[in-house]
């Protein structure tokens, strides 16, 4: 099965910030740095640049894969977020949330 590609978030912010908001690039540098950018270090970009309540991430958009998923479970063991603070904070159904924990779940018994 031939695997999707990722989009190179480096260099589309990199791109963004040299073009529309230049001002903004000190803030996200350290961001920008890293050698692979994370979910969270993304959502974090995204409100450096276009702040909080950017409705222009639109949720139907997103795509997410397993590390991701984990990335995202493990940030609600770690700040002891429940479900519905966990998908308010990263803009999701708390569905999706259960459905996740479920699924990740069921992996962990067999």
């Amino acid at each position: 099965m031939k695997e999707l590609k990722k989009p190179n978030y480096k260099r589309i912010y990199n791109d963004l910030l040299s073009e529309k908001y230049p001002e903004k690039k000190e803030k996200c540098t350290k961001l920008l740095s890293k050698k692979h950018l994370s979910f969270v270090d993304i959502i974090r970009l995204n409100e450096l640049i276009f702040g909080k309540n950017n409705e222009a991430f639109n949720q139907q958009y997103r795509s997410y894969d397993k590390k991701t998923i984990s990335e995202i479970l493990e940030y609600q063991k770690k700040n002891n977020l429940n479900n519905t603070q966990l998908a308010s904070h990263f803009k999701m159904s708390r569905n999706t949330v259960t459905k996740w924990k479920k699924i990740k779940e069921i992996n962990f018994i067999r």
